[in-house]
């Protein structure tokens, strides 16, 4: 299959005997905030029961407990899939251990941004949360919402982060999210305009390395060629799951929606979006359904 043509399908049914895991993104792909999709449930459990394991892969900058939690409210229990692997789970582990590049260059005093309580980033870590910037010695940049995504109202606090030589954490490089008033900036849009400020910033989180590489040890290190990621974004899951050596799925119902909704050449139109190899997937399909 050329790395430039993406096949439309209508069911991972399809595909199934080319990949024995999955990792499963959240937002788009199992819901939107609300609900998990009645057939996206479903697909995860005729994928269990025909010997796959799925394993969500989530750029939350929340622990992974958080997020079983959530999922579990929002109609996916745990005992259905695999676990929860999140991008804030790697950056606890990275900080805990500090045995590894960056977590082993940060200082002791975290100055956290994120959503609901950010103190509980850091239990359990021999971390200190402060909230002037003059007491920090790195942000830790794990989530934002509705109320702080004013990516301008951020910008005179980025340019004093920069100016005092900050470096930033981002838990989580996602660049949009779903919210009760629709698609907004996520912390990886912020992360952005700090490094155009001159500020220096370490990503965890899909598309980037550690994630991936985290999930298969979670999986028992199965060949990556044999793994299937399934998301709604080209710069995160697609991009990540190609550099990773790891087969594809777009959903295209998901944070593309909107640019990919005039139908016709659906591999025309996902080549033209992604710009570039790396993010073309191997194959798109509507929503998550077996």
């Amino acid at each position: 299959m050329s790395p430039l043509t993406t096949t439309s399908i209508a069911g991972i049914r399809e595909i199934a005997d080319q990949f024995d895991h999955v990792l499963l993104d959240q937002w788009g792909v199992l819901h939107k905030g609300d609900a998990v999709f009645p057939e996206a449930r479903d697909c995860v459990r005729a994928l269990r029961k025909a010997g796959k394991r799925v394993l969500i892969l989530s750029n939350s900058g929340r622990r992974s407990e958080d997020n079983v939690e959530r999922l579990a409210l929002l109609g996916l229990p745990p005992e259905e899939h695999d676990g929860v692997l999140t991008s804030g789970e790697v950056v606890w582990h990275g900080l805990h251990e500090r045995a590894a590049p960056p977590f082993n260059a940060f200082g002791r005093h975290a100055l956290l941004v994120g959503r609901g309580n950010v103190l509980s980033l850091v239990e359990g870590l021999d971390f200190v949360a402060v909230t002037s910037p003059s007491r920090a010695d790195f942000i830790w940049l794990a989530g934002l919402d509705e109320h702080n995504a004013d990516l301008d109202a951020w910008r005179e606090d980025l340019q004093l982060f920069a100016a005092r030589g900050l470096p930033m954490l981002c838990a989580n490089p996602d660049l949009t999210m779903f919210t009760s008033r629709g698609l907004m900036p996520a912390p990886g849009a912020l992360a952005r305009i700090y490094q155009e400020l001159g500020g220096i910033v370490h990503y965890v989180g899909k598309p980037h390395p550690a994630i991936f590489a985290a999930a298969l040890r979670h999986l028992g290190d199965p060949k990556p060629e044999r793994v299937l990621v399934i998301g709604d974004s080209l710069d995160h899951d697609v991009e990540g799951g190609r550099r990773a050596g790891m087969l594809t799925a777009l959903i295209t119902s998901g944070v593309h929606a909107e640019a990919l909704a005039n139908g016709g050449d659906t591999s025309g139109a996902i080549r033209d979006l992604a710009g570039d190899p790396i993010r073309v997937p191997h194959w798109a399909i509507p929503q998550l359904t077996w």
